[in-house]
């Protein structure tokens, strides 16, 4: 198998305060670097916005990343509650999650949206973890693949396969996001194996075996070993179970 580091990345929504996402924070750095469990393995963090500098400063120095959970492609200017790339950089942070079916459902993203986004955030320097996934009703219609694969093509066909190698993509079925259900291993290496001979499609053999895919839909310290021992899952994107250090680190040690 190709020489993919898993990656592991706490989406941590609209939770917490100021001072529980320190903590933390610093729960989880302690972790991390008193097991050495980044070896092998990329660890990131992103809180809700507002303290985004506070976790970043708890960070710093440290192997755990921070990103945030969305940014506008546009440069600075009249486009109140919006945060761009610039200042997601300025704080410090590494990874901006795009396209996540939570924006897509609630705040009408697209997929040309998501494309344009993805560029910015390569502009500036950051990784674009940008995800994608199904709704239960288009799984059971047979529709996954089309939908997916309309979703990566819509979000990545513009780029060249230099920009290509600065992104991590997430399958997140959206049936199994915060529902406590998770998609089989099978399933979920299925669809994972289907987006990487996509992208060999659109951008060769080497950025595809590079890529790293995320699987994210109720990953938990239970399943994770399994979910992350299928060939071509090379991570995760962890909703609720990362904001208990316990069960974070389970999973990051799963992924080791």
């Amino acid at each position: 198998m190709p020489d993919r580091t898993p990656f592991i990345a706490g989406n941590w929504k609209m939770n917490l305060r100021r001072a529980s996402s320190v903590a933390l924070a610093h729960a989880i750095r302690k972790g991390v670097e008193t097991e050495d469990l980044a070896k092998g393995v990329d660890v990131a963090v992103c809180p809700a916005p507002v303290y985004v500098d506070a976790v970043a400063e708890a960070l710093r120095g440290s192997v755990v990343g921070v990103g945030v959970q969305n940014a506008i492609e546009k440069a600075d200017g009249a486009f109140t509650g919006e945060i761009n790339p610039a200042m997601a950089l300025d704080l410090g942070c590494k990874y901006v999650i795009l396209g996540h079916s939570e924006r897509r459902q609630f705040f009408n993203e697209t997929d040309e949206g998501v494309r344009v986004k993805t560029a910015a955030v390569l502009e500036a320097g950051l990784v674009p973890i940008v995800c994608v996934g199904e709704t239960l009703e288009q799984r059971q219609s047979g529709q996954t693949m089309e939908v997916v694969g309309t979703q990566v093509r819509g979000a990545l066909s513009a780029l060249s396969p230099d920009q290509m190698a600065g992104i991590v993509i997430a399958y997140e079925p959206v049936w199994a996001i915060g529902t406590g259900v998770t998609a089989t291993p099978e399933q979920a290496q299925e669809t994972h194996a289907a987006i990487r001979a996509l992208l060999k499609e659109m951008f060769g053999d080497g950025i595809a075996s590079a890529t790293v895919i995320q699987y994210g839909g109720s990953v938990k310290a239970d399943n994770a070993a399994t979910l992350l021992s299928q060939p071509d899952i090379d991570g995760a994107l962890v909703g609720g179970a990362s904001l208990k250090v316990d069960s974070f680190l389970d999973i990051v040690r799963a992924a080791q």
